[in-house]
């Protein structure tokens, strides 16, 4: 970008202090996104954070399926729409952060629309693109599998071109091999989706002409902070976010999916994750422990399906990797060595995405107890004698493909087996059921989450919704509830499924979320349905539809809508005023950690999205301004929307008035609150388990004690000092806002 760059072409940004997702499509490019410029900055967010922004396939509506590093997306705007943008926001006080996306490029249809994997087809290994693709081509004889075939049409010559439908190859095709499209192609791949070719940017000739552009942004002023998508799936993470660090020297945090206690390596470059170790616990703050057994009961009764959480993940792994990931397992194999069932059993057993060895280097403790852990796991499920500490030792201390390449089919094997199966499988209570969540992991310890807070770095991102997540916060809002009255849903459960009835591993998942969705359009739930089911394997899959089964799953929901609808509608207005206690406490917490706090576009007022692609419909903007407008003078109580609203502008605006360093402190709030400070400059107050806290008759005598000093409460308007009851700092919203004066 040497030619186009420009003397102080934007403010010097910092770290961002707020950031606010858009989803970029072809129909809200740059253009659209500038005229949003004062809204956000009245919104109080510091910084604007874009979709990928490189060239993609021409209709994508997410950009992850990049085809051109070199070209800002046409669609949008190209470069000068960018700078244009930009320019606009920097005006209205606004940076810019980017989603990047190292791990992978797109296999597009015709495939001449990917010009270097054009060049490896063509040329094969004498390509000079050949490098940028992680290709084995020792396993297939020198030519790469490229699985696009899926019925008695022959591929035909066309001139220079062979042709197979709209797929189009360069001939003679003597450096590639066409093959079923359900077999796994001849490269890495983004888990098991074989039209995103994986990219091997450890390599610094491939790191520099993929990141020119976006180094070329940053330098330029332009883009102040970057999000780097699935790190794990490289061949060394670390290594990478040390080059991007040193490359653009911006706020940086990785899409790093943490389970449990899981903590992001100490060792990488990066300012934190993305946050959804945050959200999984701000979530478990508004789920009821007691509401576990009543509810895993319903379900099990209701689908037949284990009692063990455990039970089905390890099934499910075990599937997706003889269903899909056989030709991972075996250039995995092939490098490793030693038993093929033996090393399939310990990728089922490992409990995270990764275990961070790195070849030459000691493996750290934790990596080694993960490991050998799982190794241990795995040998109690294979007859004695099984190699399994010889597959251990070989993944950790062996070559160095045979170590990289087991960390690089972990992640697959856990985001299909966990995400995109068990998930859909296992559903004691939806909102549990999120990415690196434990849905048998019902509630959790305010203790455990204040220490959680106190160690949390002031740079990593924080969230509640995202492109990613399978419900919005909500739909989630609404869930926790049901385990506070898990008798109540029982009741309306079998009511509505005495009506209606299709398969009972689908039946209560959809009743969970028509209820959490509602009012939800038959077009949009059966979409949903659709989707899961087909994630589910249980019946149907991607790779195996059934028009029959379609058509069930689409009776099914015309008849829930139609017969049950009224009465969903009954339930969900009578639990409204304690989702709208989660909607607005899990908010005002996620907005005052520590952190960066990220609002996906059109969740400052609530927003009931299921899975992608429905959180992905257009966002009506003009609807916000229009309450911002009201709300955005001062406290008062309103609707739903406009309390959620309230809350997001009065805490973004405060972030901006905190040093983001002031250290988080617990407060004491008994039970049914969860209370924190930052520093001696804002206190945040929670209602938590709110159907239990009306069982009790309210907040009775209890009091919460305030720092030293005058606090005035941002979303109330009312003033305190000092011990202050609940039941008066809590009178007009579930949760308070407070701002030492």
């Amino acid at each position: 970008m040497s030619d186009g760059r420009r003397e102080n072409a934007g403010r010097d940004f910092g770290p961002p202090l707020s950031t606010y997702r858009l989803q970029l499509t072809p129909d809200f490019g740059f253009a659209e996104v500038a005229e949003l410029a004062p809204y956000l900055r009245d919104l109080g967010v510091s910084h604007v954070y874009l979709s990928p922004i490189l060239q993609a396939t021409s209709r994508s509506r997410h950009g992850y399926d990049v085809t051109d590093h070199s070209r800002i997306r046409e669609e949008f705007g190209g470069l000068e729409g960018l700078r244009a943008l930009s320019e606009r926001l920097t005006a209205h006080g606004l940076g810019v952060v980017v989603d990047i996306v190292p791990n992978h490029m797109t296999v597009p249809v015709p495939e001449s629309g990917n010009r270097q994997l054009w060049s490896v087809l063509r040329d094969g290994p004498a390509s000079p693109y050949a490098r940028w693709f992680d290709i084995d081509w020792a396993g297939g004889g020198g030519r790469v599998d490229m699985p696009v075939l899926g019925d008695e049409v022959e591929p035909h010559a066309d001139g220079s071109v062979l042709r197979y439908h709209d797929h189009e190859f360069p001939l003679p095709d003597t450096h590639y091999r066409l093959v079923d499209w359900r077999r796994g192609p001849g490269y890495r791949r983004f888990f098991d989706v074989s039209s995103l070719i994986g990219l091997r940017v450890e390599d610094q000739e491939v790191f520099d002409a993929t990141h020119e552009v976006i180094v070329g942004l940053v330098r330029d002023g332009i883009v102040h902070g970057l999000r780097v998508d699935h790190p794990d799936g490289l061949a060394d993470p670390r290594g990478y976010l040390a080059r991007l660090r040193e490359a653009c020297g911006v706020w940086t945090v990785a899409e790093k999916i943490l389970v449990g206690e899981e903590r992001l390596p100490a060792d990488w470059d990066c300012d934190g994750t993305t946050g959804y170790e945050v959200l999984n616990r701000i979530t478990g703050l508004f789920v009821d422990p007691a509401g576990q057994e009543p509810l895993t009961d319903l379900f099990v009764e209701r689908t037949g399906m284990p009692r063990e959480y455990a039970a089905v993940v390890g099934r499910a792994k075990r599937e997706v990797i003889d269903l899909f990931l056989g030709a991972e397992l075996d250039r995995l194999h092939a490098v490793v060595g030693s038993d093929r069932t033996a090393l399939a059993e310990l990728l089922v057993a490992m409990p995270v995405y990764r275990a961070y060895a790195v070849p030459g280097e000691p493996v750290p403790e934790r990596s080694v107890a993960i490991v050998e852990a799982a190794g241990r796991a795995a040998a109690a499920r294979l007859p004695e004698g099984a190699p399994v500490a010889e597959v251990v030792n070989r993944v950790l201390y062996g070559p160095a493909d045979a170590v990289v390449r087991f960390q690089q089919t972990c992640g697959p094997v856990m985001a299909k087996g966990v995400e995109d199966t068990a998930l859909y499988r296992w559903y004691p209570l939806a909102c549990l059921n999120e990415v690196g969540g434990e849905p048998d992991r019902f509630g959790g310890d305010v203790g455990d989450f204040h220490a959680f807070c106190g160690e949390m770095s002031p740079g990593t991102m924080t969230t509640l919704s995202t492109h990613d997540t399978k419900r919005s916060e909500d739909v989630r809002a609404r869930l926790a509830v049901l385990s506070e009255m898990p008798q109540e849903w029982a009741r309306a459960v079998g009511e509505w499924s005495a009506k209606v009835s299709f398969d009972p591993a689908l039946d209560y998942l959809a009743w969970q979320n028509l209820m959490a969705a509602w009012p939800i359009e038959p077009g949009r739930f059966f979409d949903y349905l659709f989707k899961a089911a087909r994630e589910a394997k249980t019946a149907i899959s991607w790779a195996a539809p059934d028009p029959a089964y379609e058509r069930g799953i689409r009776d099914f929901v015309m008849r829930a809508v139609g017969e049950c609808g009224p009465s969903v509608a009954e339930f969900t207005a009578m639990i409204e005023p304690y989702a709208r206690s989660n909607s607005l406490g899990q908010k005002l917490v996620q907005l005052m950690l520590p952190g960066v706090p990220d609002l996906y576009w059109g969740n400052e007022i609530t927003d009931f999205s299921l899975v992608d692609p429905d959180n992905r419909r257009p966002v009506d903007f003009a609807r916000r301004r229009a309450l911002l407008a009201v709300t955005g003078s001062g406290p008062m109580s309103g609707s739903w929307d406009e309390d959620k609203l309230l809350v997001t502008t009065q805490a973004l605006r405060l972030r901006k008035r905190l040093d983001p360093a002031l250290p988080y402190l617990p407060v004491e709030a008994g039970e049914h609150a969860v209370a924190f400070a930052r520093g001696d400059r804002a206190v945040a107050v929670a209602t938590r388990l709110p159907v239990g806290l009306a069982a009790r008759g309210g907040w009775g005598g209890e009091t919460i004690t305030l720092p030293h000093g005058r606090w005035l409460d941002l979303l109330s308007g009312a003033r305190h000092t000092g011990r202050v009851p609940l039941a008066h700092l809590l009178s007009v919203f579930p949760v308070a806002l407070l701002e030492r004066e």
